[in-house]
């Protein structure tokens, strides 16, 4: 990027550059009009052909966020609710059971895909515009504005920039040269739906297995039950993860559940490579030094990259969304970025940190794994309490107040 000018005006913002179609995007364009700011999202992938990804959750303040730009019922209307949460160990022993609290809305669970996808609906019957097939290459800051630059040669130019373009962001790159890169956490991701793999419909329960050697999740559905694995591999090589085929997968889960109790051999039985979501590492990112520069911003995994097993990452995108719309609104640009940041930073830290302690308990080796098991049961009773868990899921921000 090249050298940011001095804002030259304390106006507000008033058109924006949304860079990124996925679940941050949509949403902060939503909450920019609402704040009376006309956002154009700029997406590389044409509708319906990215990631179609593994279940997602959305927790309950991620709908608290979705309900004040509209977008609440068309998630849930495409997911299950999912309002309880069973932990077990590799041998079938319950170790905690956790309900969502009481008088929120209960957690949803859906295709990845199938969230963006109700998402970018709701956007457009908003009457915003996606623009497919435009890949974000750099920006040019004028002092007044900032012009992106696409890979097709074209441009676009608005008042404010907003990065959306996820772990591996490429506006966070260009903001900040230095910008640290994702972290592995030592688990690779694995997943997807199948018919008819019959296990018993769940009841809206996840549950969520600490297996000898690897953790399954999954949640039943009717005849439909969506699942994933994460297994401990302590070096990642990219290359081999993208040059690993199906079988082999296959026959790592298999061997790595073949001594667990519960179902995972019994779906991934089911398993073929038309519904196997494509392998991936788990990472994240916990400290995005700078969010913002000039009249660019970044929200989403692009500034606070949590790793799945936080289950909070689409909700925390569109708490940031919203935040970042509302900072617009009361505040010239330079101060709402400002704002924004200071109002998110530790929240969504905290959420990163939290989500670390579990991915090392995942990967647990064979001694830790018991005392693990051991000690779980009582931690869970005095600490995973629903009133101790308020601050990630009854968290609501109050869009009519003044910034």
């Amino acid at each position: 990027m090249t050298n940011t000018p001095h804002l030259t005006s304390a106006n507000p913002a008033r058109t924006a550059i949304v860079v990124g179609g996925g679940v941050a995007g949509p949403v902060a364009a939503m909450a920019l009009r609402k704040a009376g700011i006309e956002a154009v999202v700029y997406e590389p992938y044409a509708p319906g052909t990215g990631n179609r990804g593994g279940p997602i959750t959305l927790a309950s303040n991620g709908q608290s966020a979705l309900a004040l730009v509209g977008a609440d019922k068309a998630v849930q209307d495409a997911g299950w609710a999912t309002p309880r949460m069973v932990i077990q160990s590799g041998t079938g022993k319950v170790l905690a059971s956790l309900d969502d609290l009481p008088g929120l809305p209960p957690r949803v669970t859906l295709p990845r895909g199938e969230l963006v996808g109700a998402l970018q609906r709701s956007a457009m019957e908003q009457g915003i515009e996606f623009r497919f097939g435009k890949r974000f290459a750099d920006a040019v800051e004028t002092g007044h504005s900032v012009i992106a630059q696409f890979d097709d040669h074209t441009t676009a130019e608005a008042d404010v920039l907003i990065g959306c373009d996820g772990i591996r962001s490429t506006v966070r790159s260009r903001i900040d040269p230095a910008a640290p890169g994702p972290r592995y956490t030592g688990l690779i991701g694995l997943g997807g739906y199948v018919d008819g793999a019959g296990v018993p419909d769940s009841g809206g329960a996840w549950h969520f297995i600490f297996g000898r050697r690897a953790f399954f999740g999954y949640i039943v559905h009717g005849d439909r039950t969506g699942w994933f694995a994460n297994l401990p591999v302590k070096r990642l090589d990219r290359e081999a993860v993208r040059a690993t085929e199906f079988d082999e997968w296959m026959r790592r889960m298999w061997e790595a559940f073949a001594d667990d109790a519960g179902p995972a051999l019994q779906v991934l039985d089911r398993v073929t490579p038309e519904s196997f979501a494509t392998p991936s590492p788990l990472e994240d990112v916990p400290h995005v030094p700078v969010w913002s520069k000039g009249r660019i911003a970044l929200i989403g995994d692009a500034a606070h990259a949590t790793s799945p097993s936080s289950g909070q990452g689409a909700s925390l995108a569109a708490e940031s969304a919203v935040e970042l719309a509302r900072c617009l609104r009361d505040l010239p640009v330079g101060e709402a970025f400002a704002a924004y940041t200071s109002r998110r930073r530790g929240r969504v830290e905290r959420v990163i940190a939290e989500a670390a302690r579990t991915n090392q308990s995942k990967a647990a080796g064979p001694i830790a794994a018991r005392i693990r098991d051991a000690l779980m049961p009582f931690f869970m009773e005095r600490f995973a309490t629903p009133e101790k868990s308020a601050w990630q899921y009854a968290y609501r921000i109050d869009w009519e107040a003044t910034v």
